[in-house]
């Protein structure tokens, strides 16, 4: 597999150098040279999910990693359910939170894990990534206790919430989790400061676990793949797919499967008050605004990171980007749309209960649409509670941390400060 860097296209590298490095020069994010195209989906679409999935990502990596490797690493990292659940005649809800730290973050980040601890030679990486949720959880989970990674989870101090926080801030060992006094794109322009700094990213060997890295949003394409499998069992149609968005790796991992021939009829990109893409979408014109805090907390980005490979696609197959829809609500909507499924007798949380009603906005009657359900509903106990006057409980995931004490530092966002930090805790 070859891919380029988009901002200088000149510097091509394989899939096992994507992984490593993380990001391109100056930050430019890694591309495929080729998009596979499957022609018997079909067959494909009958296939249960992990044996479907190797023959996914074999059509992407088995020419430079060999098929078997392939397999091993979607049977080591895919081992849960992924149900689709019916909320009324016209939306399913495809449930990616059944992984072990209770977020569709779970199908990449196991993924990237398992592909750096082949890849990794001697020396220890550090995986430095930033959240706005459920990112961190997942990472950390991913790579805790491997010999070879350290891992630094930066996120925006108190703007996540409680349970999302305790899943991977109490955990220790090769896990550091830091605590910055600011929003998610402060984390995110930090984290890549560091990769501009020789000094940080050639001595602590950096790599990064956000959707920028392709090895996560190679896996998760094999989940379109499940909704529109399940899907197709109850309706001949080819369904609509609305996708949380915060920071876009899971769009454009939906755009890469329709690439490959998923048939899907469209998707739409639902988000918060940090509507920067449905409004570029609206106007053709780019201007991101300060990050608003939501109750859909892992949404709030105002700067997407992976937009770029959204356009990079669509420029590539020839898609008008005008066949993407943007959707925004506000937090009176999003309340909305919680007690709406909530009556329909299904308990979800702002995320998924954003992409359901922009699937009610933009469905007509013959239409059917999936919207994906990315964490728990008790990852956002708090909200849950107080919008459906509910008392969820807390599955056995979130007991086990509920009264851990928080082991983060905390930072202001000076890129200083934290370049003093990681090689206090890391050298």
């Amino acid at each position: 597999m070859e891919l380029y860097n988009l901002k200088h296209p000149s510097q091509t590298v394989s899939f096992k150098e994507a992984v490593q490095l993380g990001l391109g020069k100056d930050r430019g994010l890694f591309f495929p040279t080729q998009i596979p195209v499957l022609h018997d989906i079909e067959a494909l679409l009958a296939m249960p999910f992990v044996e479907r999935s190797k023959k996914v990502l074999g059509a992407w990596l088995a020419s430079e990693l060999g098929q078997d490797m392939v397999d091993q690493l979607v049977e080591r990292a895919f081992n849960f359910d992924l149900p689709l659940v019916a909320v009324d005649e016209q939306r399913a809800c495809l449930e990616l939170f059944h992984g072990p730290t209770l977020a569709f973050k779970d199908f990449g980040a196991r993924f990237m894990a398992q592909c750096i601890n082949v890849f990794a030679q001697d020396s220890r990486l550090t995986i430095l990534t930033a959240t706005s949720g459920d990112t961190g959880a997942a990472v950390a989970d991913a790579f805790y206790g491997l010999e070879k990674v350290n891992v630094v989870v930066l996120y925006p101090k108190g703007k996540i919430s409680e349970l999302q926080e305790k899943m991977f801030t109490t955990l220790g060992k090769n896990i550091h989790t830091v605590a910055v006094a600011s929003d998610f794109d402060a984390c995110q322009h930090l984290v890549k400061q560091a990769f501009e700094d020789s000094d940080v990213r050639d001595g602590l060997h950096l790599n990064s676990a956000n959707s920028i890295n392709i090895s996560r949003l190679l896996a998760q394409i094999c989940y379109y793949f499940e909704a529109v499998a399940q899907s197709k069992q109850r309706h001949e149609a080819d369904p609509v797919i609305a996708v949380p968005s915060g920071n876009f790796g899971n769009l454009t991992a939906g755009l890469f499967a329709k690439a490959m021939g998923l048939p899907v009829k469209r998707f739409i990109a639902a988000t918060n008050a940090n509507d920067t893409v449905p409004r570029y979408l609206d106007s053709g014109h780019w201007q991101p605004n300060p990050t608003q805090a939501t109750m859909s907390n892992a949404m709030d980005v105002s700067e997407p990171s992976n937009w770029p490979r959204v356009e990079a696609i669509c420029e590539k197959l020839g898609w008008p980007l005008a066949d993407l829809v943007g959707i925004c609500l506000s937090e009176a909507q999003t309340s909305e749309a919680l007690v709406d499924l909530y009556a329909k007798g299904y308990v979800s949380e702002p995320h998924a209960a954003i992409a359901a009603k922009a699937l009610t906005l933009n469905l007509v009657p013959d239409e059917v649409g999936i919207f994906l359900g990315t964490a728990h509903p008790a990852k956002f106990k708090d909200v849950v509670d107080r919008e459906l006057a509910l008392n969820l409980p807390l599955p056995p995931e979130l007991k086990a941390v509920a009264h851990k004490p928080i082991l983060s530092a905390e930072l202001a966002a000076d890129f200083a400060q934290l370049k003093a930090h990681l090689f206090a805790v890391l050298s």
